[in-house]
């Protein structure tokens, strides 16, 4: 057994692993159950395998076609987006849609539909996806589109890498003139004024979101930066190639698990009146590269390992518009009187243009994610709370985040459950899917832990 972590560093399993080399080879026989695993940026269980066996697809990573005058990229699943964009910006195309790391594989985005600033005009990574190959345990290749095999297509866009193994992908690009992006960055005052400012964005903005101090209270309860840009138009080009373009970062690095006391909630109340007053209360503007716009964590290596050898536990939900400003302002002042800081916070607006996915996470509404260091039941209370609340406004929690999503919880934000499970490779599982299915499916549980039968949990904390 080898142990393989997800990035949020809990929970805690041991796992086999067999790497993939060629896209054409047939699926390993493996005692247990399978599961893709790219980069590991998932930040819970549902990149981990509790029991079974890892497939991991980061040999799988040569480009296939690329043609420059359309935009049409195909490359085989286990490569980064951070590859693609080393091809593909320097002759002016860019990812449609991308997440806040470069460090995902295609099939990483895919299983996963990931999301990006740009919501609220492009949807989701899956949208642009045009075709891909599904390699099923029983040896069947087919290849998924909107127009072929639509249904495996909706099922795996989404699936989290339980419909089978994805073994390359057709993507299509957005133009981009220069690699440059015109931010602003705008000062709110509370969660009202976040609303009210990332409204207005969005007519004129391609990309937006807000970093919050998660600890603010009272009238300034949500307050933050929102930062908003567009590509630079054309009289910006020429301008020399920033050293990050080609480069994994800047060289910062943290070297070591950092002890738990680091954060505090007086530590990230001094970083974020900082932050929040770095700005002088006025808007500011600069032309800026794409990679700290849109990646400022990648520059960092190993970020995730200031939260100590403990790990974390993110939390991202979604509220619907029209129970968005009650349900935030509840969740964020029981996170801030909780007495676990968040140290890293972010709001965004998601646009009403829908998923291919069955089980894709984002819908129109209000998204609010939070990073808690894991101090373990109090950390896994407050987590539940919040979920709980999430539920109660109509929302939903992003499973490739989760640690925690009770059954239920996971059966009401995703109606489409029992249409999606039909198509569940019979060899395929994680230990996220079995956590939030743990009647239906062969294993359970209790059996994993040794544990004779016993009722379905109610409770997460029960579950564990």
């Amino acid at each position: 057994m080898k142990s393989r972590e997800s990035w949020g560093r809990y929970p805690q399993v041991e796992q086999q692993t067999h790497a993939l080399v060629w896209r054409t080879d047939a699926l390993p026989r493996k005692d247990g159950s399978l599961l893709p695993h790219g980069l590991g940026r998932s930040y819970g269980d549902s990149c981990l395998n509790a029991g079974g066996t890892l497939l991991l697809t980061s040999g799988l990573d040569r480009f296939i076609a690329f043609d420059p005058a359309t935009g049409v990229i195909r490359c085989e699943a286990g490569v980064s987006l951070d590859t693609i964009l080393r091809l593909v910006a320097p002759r002016g195309w860019f990812l449609p849609v991308t997440p806040g790391t470069k460090f995902v594989t295609v099939g990483g985005a895919i299983a996963n539909d990931v999301h990006g600033k740009n919501h609220h005009r492009g949807g989701t990574f899956g949208r642009f996806v045009r075709r891909f190959e599904l390699l099923r345990s029983d040896g069947s290749r087919r290849v998924c589109a909107p127009d072929e095999n639509p249904d495996w297509y909706g099922a795996t866009i989404g699936g989290l890498g339980l419909t089978g193994l994805i073994t390359w992908a057709e993507v299509q690009l957005t133009p981009i003139s220069n690699p440059y992006v015109l931010q602003e960055t705008v000062p709110f005052g509370n969660l009202d004024g976040f609303l009210d400012v990332a409204r207005a964005s969005e007519k004129d903005y391609e990309f937006t979101m807000a970093w919050v101090d998660c600890l603010a209270r009272g009238k300034k309860l949500g307050r933050g930066l929102l930062y908003r840009g567009n590509f630079a138009p054309p009289q910006f080009d020429g301008l020399p190639l920033a050293r990050s373009h080609l480069s994994h970062g800047v060289g910062l690095a943290v070297p070591m698990d950092m002890p738990a006391f680091c954060l505090n909630r007086l530590s990230v109340s001094a970083f974020n009146w900082l932050y929040y007053h770095r700005q002088n209360g006025k808007p500011k503007q600069r032309l800026t590269h794409y990679d700290p716009f849109f990646y400022p964590l990648d520059a960092i290596y190993a970020w995730n390992r200031i939260y100590g050898r403990r790990g974390f536990l993110q939390f991202q939900c979604v509220v619907p518009y029209s129970t968005a400003r009650d349900a935030l302002k509840e969740i964020l002042e029981r996170s801030s009187r909780g007495g676990l800081p968040s140290f890293l916070s972010v709001l965004k607006t998601f646009g009403d243009i829908p998923s291919p996915g069955w089980l894709s996470f984002p819908r129109e509404g209000v998204t609010l994610a939070m990073d808690f260091a894991n101090r373990g039941e109090k950390t896994w209370k407050l987590v539940e709370d919040l979920d709980r609340l999430t539920r109660q406004a109509g929302g939903a929690v992003y499973p490739a985040k989760d640690a925690l999503m009770s059954p239920e919880n996971f059966a009401a934000y995703f109606p489409q459950r029992e249409r999606f499970m039909q198509y569940v490779d019979p060899s395929f599982s994680s230990s996220f899917w079995r956590r939030v299915n743990p009647v239906s499916l062969p294993f359970s549980l209790a059996a994993e832990r040794g544990e004779t039968a016993s009722p379905p949990p109610r409770s997460l904390l029960a579950i564990r």
